[in-house]
């Protein structure tokens, strides 16, 4: 089993490179930042992953632009995966994502994964000035135009969304971009089998399941392998040695851990110290190495 540090919302944008750095350090086998062009102040949309529908983060915290802190991380690693969980990338053109994302892929040595969701805040797609009820259909798009874009080569595109002609994009990456697609919607997981991967939503294994055999019939519809699908989930209840064997055993690969010097609305284990505080770095170095040394260094 590998494990993904997440990095949900961190206040403290300054500590991301030493945080990165750290979780290398303890035996993480990557990082990964999440995203939101544009914070509306007033918002009527409600939060999926919470029973009440309420975002449990303040609305002045700081959501630093992912593609630009993965690379900064790469700067300070050497094998750490990074990966957007998940990139709104439907917010942008498609020449801002893809160039984005395949630099970050050159400056690390393909250790990038685009991890890409539709989003759920409404008031967001109003204030990029971008339709909220097409966002599934443009992300589509978007995604082959990216793929386009990607190899490096001379392109044309004729969509729904997107009219492109003598276009190249460089650098591309020297390897494919992986693209993990997060959420748990019928049109979600959809996408997600379509592509490489999934980034599912905090579940324990019972709840798993469902989506699970979902993703396996859609890639099965698409004649996709299921063996070159990575799953990747965030485990809402206590690892043990059986539900890992489990787990395992349906396909998942690894498992997000949400920054477990907080406590988050789907924590199941205390990792950090109550007393200390968390915004410091090394409250947050106490967590990860708490949380490697009896997880990742006996269940990875």
């Amino acid at each position: 089993m590998r494990y993904w540090l997440t990095l949900v919302q961190v206040p403290e944008s300054d500590q991301l490179v030493d945080i990165a750095r750290f979780a290398e350090q303890v035996g993480f086998h990557g990082i990964s930042v999440a995203d939101h062009l544009v914070m509306p102040t007033q918002i009527e949309s409600r939060y999926p992953y919470t029973e009440e529908g309420e975002i449990f983060w303040p609305l002045d915290a700081p959501w630093p632009d992912p593609w630009v802190t993965l690379g900064a991380m790469a700067s300070v690693t050497q094998e750490l995966g990074l990966a957007t969980n998940i990139y709104l990338a439907a917010l942008r053109d498609p020449f801002t994502a893809a160039k984005a994302a395949a630099t970050a892929a050159v400056l690390s040595a393909n250790r990038i994964v685009c991890g890409v969701s539709a989003g759920w805040i409404a008031e967001e797609y109003a204030l990029a000035g971008i339709d909220f009820a097409s966002r599934g259909r443009r992300l589509d798009e978007q995604i082959e135009v990216m793929r386009k874009l990607w190899t490096g080569r001379e392109i044309e595109h004729h969509g729904e969304f997107f009219d492109i002609e003598h276009a190249i994009l460089c650098p591309g990456p020297s390897e494919p971009i992986p693209i993990w697609v997060g959420g748990a919607s019928p049109p979600a997981l959809r996408r997600a089998a379509r592509h490489d991967g999934w980034f599912g939503i905090p579940s324990t294994v019972e709840q798993m399941q469902p989506y699970l055999q979902t993703l396996r019939r859609e890639r099965e519809a698409a004649g996709l392998s299921w063996e070159d699908f990575e799953v990747s989930i965030s485990l809402a209840e206590p690892q043990t040695p059986e539900n890992t064997a489990e787990l395992e055993a349906m396909g998942v690969g690894s498992l997000c851990v949400i920054a477990p010097w907080v406590p988050s609305p789907w924590g199941s284990t205390s990792w950090f110290d109550e007393k200390a505080d968390p915004g410091k770095l090394d409250s947050k170095q106490f967590a990860m190495e708490r949380f490697a040394e009896a997880v990742v260094h006996k269940f990875g």
